[in-house]
């Protein structure tokens, strides 16, 4: 793994470390045979996010050869500067005698150039590749940073299971479907038991409450993608877990779904596979906003 780092520096600096580190990995595999890039995947990680996104990283790059550029925002920090760490990793495929290799580029916005994120990643982009963008934590839909990097991504991935403010924050995210295709990591982790509570069809038409035992975000939209698809109100009656473990229509248990844990790369791997919008999300997502219906 080729690997550089810089402090106080300028995009400039970091685009001439970028062709100088892909010429030293194309030398060491024999250039003609390289293969990179598919997309570009930028992630907004504060601080308290930065572990979790780099071991969540470390199970894409293969499945994923990307450009990814982790913005570390530091607002408080007490100077003003850009400060870098850039490596690439390559793979061989078996057989072919090619290399799929992955970029990684790691900003720390210090100061104020925490506030103007889109002029920063716009040279960085690959050209002509889609563009992802991984918000961590629950965005400040308001704020620049966020408006900024929406207007340069094709798509917007969250995770709205690490939000607090819900389900406000539903009402807010429904602005940006016309700006950018939006993904949701809780609205994949519910895709055993929306296949459950599908196969109750037709008696499922008449139900009128769903206790959900599970977390916050995949209990509403559960419940809102019920309602989104029946057309009225349903009561939900919500006990807090960490993973979803029961779901019961009026009382009786659905079914279990038979599926495997999947770990957080494997999710969002998921997601990069998904270019357009999803109409019966945006949907469950405005019911949420709309009302919460808890008990």
């Amino acid at each position: 793994m080729e690997e550089w780092t810089g402090h106080g520096v300028d995009v400039g600096s970091i685009e001439r470390r970028l062709v100088a580190l892909r010429e030293s990995v194309e030398a060491e595999t024999e250039g003609p045979d390289l293969r990179t890039s598919v997309m570009t995947h930028m992630a907004w990680v504060p601080p308290d996010w930065l572990q979790a996104a780099t071991e969540t990283l470390a199970g894409l790059a293969e499945r994923h050869p990307s450009r990814t550029i982790l913005l570390v925002p530091e607002p408080n920090a007490g100077d003003d500067r850009l400060d870098a760490e850039l490596s690439m990793r390559c793979f061989p495929l078996p057989g072919q005698g090619h290399h799929v290799c992955s970029e990684v580029i790691e900003l720390h916005l210090r100061g104020k150039r925490a506030v103007a994120p889109g002029s920063i990643v716009e040279p960085l982009l690959v050209a002509d590749l889609p563009v992802f963008l991984r918000w961590r934590g629950e965005p400040p839909f308001a704020a620049p940073p966020f408006a900024q990097l929406v207007d340069v991504a094709g798509r917007l991935v969250v995770d709205s299971g690490e939000w607090s403010d819900l389900p406000a924050a539903y009402g807010e995210l429904t602005a940006f479907f016309d700006r950018v295709a939006v993904s949701d990591i809780a609205w994949s982790r519910g895709l055993g038991w929306r296949r459950s509570l599908a196969a109750l069809w037709p008696a499922i038409k008449a139900v009128e409450e769903l206790r959900v035992a599970g977390p916050l975000a995949d209990a509403l939209l559960l419940a809102c993608w019920l309602r989104s698809r029946l057309g009225r109100q349903i009561e939900l009656v919500h006990e807090d877990c960490e993973e979803l473990e029961l779901v019961a229509v009026d009382g009786e248990p659905a079914r279990v779904p038979n599926e495997e844990p999947r770990k957080a790369s494997d999710l969002l791997s998921e997601e990069l596979d998904n270019f357009g919008r999803d109409p019966v999300y945006e949907e469950a997502v405005r019911s949420a906003g709309r009302r919460s219906g808890l008990s």
